[in-house]
């Protein structure tokens, strides 16, 4: 988008604004992955490990700061996601306790910006880190995922439209009509 898009505006306030007033829902232990600079004005900042390696350096470095076993993470640019729905991925999460990481599969694919990590994940995410490897749902491994589908999700009340990102000018655009 050209700026840092947790500053950009929608509905009225920020994106960062809009996914503390989502989480402040269920819990007060909040952290932001990012530039220590830009954010330490709102909550307590944690800066990646593995600096320019997308979001699975953001994952790693959260989970590796964590004490918390499970870990909500949620990136700033899914503004249409609920404190309900958080409320279930939490419960979800609570009632696999094998599983490393639950997350929701919509028509895009997994949804691993907003899923729940058990602490476990950072060495997955290291050891992928380390060797140039990027990409959040190839370590997914199946015996220890969670998935959410679609069926459940409609089941549950909820659409796969919150997922809906806000990437780019156009997706803003298109959002705000």
């Amino acid at each position: 988008m050209g700026r840092d898009k947790a500053f950009v505006t929608f509905q009225g306030r920020t994106l960062l604004a809009r996914a503390f007033e989502v989480v402040n829902a269920l819990t007060h232990d909040v952290r932001i992955v990012g530039d220590a600079r830009k954010f330490e004005a709102f909550a307590p900042v944690v800066e990646d490990v593995f600096s320019g390696c997308g979001p699975l350096a953001g994952i790693h470095a959260a989970l590796r700061s964590s004490q918390a076993d499970l870990n909500l993470i949620l990136a700033v640019d899914v503004p249409f996601v609920t404190a309900a729905f958080l409320e279930f991925l939490v419960a979800c999460a609570r009632s696999a306790p094998h599983a490393t990481v639950t997350v929701a599969r919509s028509g895009d694919g997994w949804q691993p910006l907003c899923g729940v990590y058990r602490r476990d994940f950072a060495n997955s995410a290291e050891a992928a880190l380390q060797k140039g490897v990027y990409k959040i749902d190839a370590l997914f491994d199946p015996a220890r995922t969670r998935g959410i589908e679609e069926d459940e999700l409609h089941l549950a009340g909820f659409s796969p439209r919150l997922f809906r990102n806000l990437n780019t000018p156009d997706d803003l655009a298109a959002a705000r009509e």
